[in-house]
């Protein structure tokens, strides 16, 4: 059996694509590699790539978004957490959110890491990620 393959893409469904190429493009801090009508006609996709390869897409579907906004309680997705190497990074991306005006929940700790909240316009919960420091770094929380 070989190893269960990586994450190559996440795709989110928008209510103002626009809006949220505008809000993304500057969180991300880059321009979209790709923004056009998927080859079928059943969606229109911005895709922006993110450190490794990875790219992240937001899709606008004929006739729009239905159902409110984003609930992490009904069924789907809970969140999508970006990847930090450690807590002085969470840090970093705080103050980055600050400057950038957008609201977040500050950093909670836990014993299986570090945490960062935020949401995007449609209110999709985001978050910044970090692993537990080791105990030897002796950074205090």
């Amino acid at each position: 059996m070989p190893a269960f393959p990586s994450i190559a893409h996440v795709a989110i469904t928008v209510s103002d694509l626009d809006r949220s190429t505008r809000w993304y493009r500057t969180l991300f801090g880059a321009e979209p590699v790709l923004d056009e009508d998927e080859p079928t006609g059943g969606f229109h996709h911005t895709v922006f790539e993110l450190a490794g390869g990875q790219l992240f897409g937001l899709h606008s579907h004929p006739g729009g978004g239905t159902g409110g906004p984003f609930d992490e309680h009904r069924t789907g997705l809970d969140h999508l957490a970006f990847a930090c190497a450690d807590r002085s990074e969470l840090k970093s991306w705080a103050r980055r959110l600050d400057e950038l005006g957008i609201e977040h929940g500050g950093i909670v700790d836990a014993h299986y890491g570090s945490g960062l909240s935020f949401r995007d316009p449609d209110d999709i919960a985001l978050e910044f990620f970090a692993p537990p420091a080791d105990s030897g770094e002796g950074e205090s929380h």
